[in-house]
């Protein structure tokens, strides 16, 4: 559980990071289990409603560079996503109750590992309010060297910035960053999370360490938000974790730019964000490494 400093510190940051939540023998299996389906992308050359490919991805060097929806692919993530440990903190930020709006599995080879850039995720996923956040399971040490999450503390704060380029949705802020410079990295070692604010500025630089990144990312949002872009109650009732679904969402003032028109280019987050005209972390290399 987290202390109330620790809440307090969530609360006025948009960031927090916690070591030491999910035990050694569920992080092995995790990484077991990654592996078999990193060992599978040997077998395919394109991108899949599974499989998300690295740019030089080969059968003899497989480079995998997110697995889709890994919930639904093995029930080693799943049980990781409804992992007590993790939801009884996720309760504190934004419960009591809980539902799901999304996952992934983030992957950056060593001495590669593609770069995500600045974005906000409540441009993806705008909801009646935003009492969301994203939980990142470290299957592997955090570092700075090996591309871990960097945010900007406090910009859960600021305006929804434009995600927006010739028109279209793009999938990552397309105007000047205000505290860009100011950004921090969420390091934590294997076994431990990061979690952050639906509206936090993050990105993550390339893995320039010969160590992998292997991060789990799940989505928790409260009770009674209710998604933008509409969907079915039937799908919607199939979210929740903890807590009873409401037929009375939470409105609540907060700034909403929807992703749309759609962007041109759509499979994952990389694959949206490739038709960005100014790139500012593909380029990153750690201080002292070349």
């Amino acid at each position: 559980m987290l202390s109330q400093k620790e809440i307090d510190f969530y609360h006025e940051q948009g960031y927090l990071g916690v070591e030491n939540v999910l035990p050694d023998e569920l992080v092995a299996d995790l990484r077991r289990v990654t592996d078999d389906f990193v060992e599978q992308s040997r077998a395919y050359t394109e991108h899949t409603d599974v499989f998300d490919l690295e740019p030089g991805h080969s059968a003899a060097e497989p480079r995998l560079r997110r697995l889709k929806n890994p919930i639904a692919q093995h029930p080693i993530y799943d049980q990781a996503l409804r992992h007590a440990s993790i939801l009884d903190i996720i309760e504190q930020l934004v419960g009591p109750g809980l539902r799901t709006n999304g996952n992934k599995l983030n992957m950056k080879s060593p001495g590669y590992g593609s770069a995500v850039e600045w974005h906000q995720d409540w441009a993806f996923y705008p909801h009646t309010n935003d009492d969301l956040l994203a939980v990142g399971v470290a299957m592997d040490d955090m570092t700075l060297e090996n591309g871990c999450l960097l945010v900007v503390p406090g910009s859960h704060k600021d305006p929804i910035y434009s995600h927006h380029q010739d028109g279209h949705f793009v999938g990552a802020v397309t105007v000047d960053i205000p505290g860009a410079d100011q950004a921090v990295p969420i390091e934590v070692k294997a076994g431990g999370i990061s979690i952050h604010h639906v509206r936090t500025l993050h990105a993550s630089a390339p893995n320039r360490s010969q160590r992998p990144r292997r991060l789990l990312l799940f989505q928790y949002c409260s009770v009674d938000s209710w998604p933008l872009s509409g969907g079915s109650w039937e799908s919607y009732t199939k979210t929740y974790l903890r807590g009873e679904p409401v037929n009375r969402p939470r409105v609540t003032n907060v700034p909403v730019e929807l992703p749309y028109p759609e962007p041109l280019r759509s499979g994952s987050i990389y694959e949206t964000q490739t038709l960005l005209k100014q790139k500012l972390m593909a380029g990153q290399v750690i201080a002292g490494q070349q």
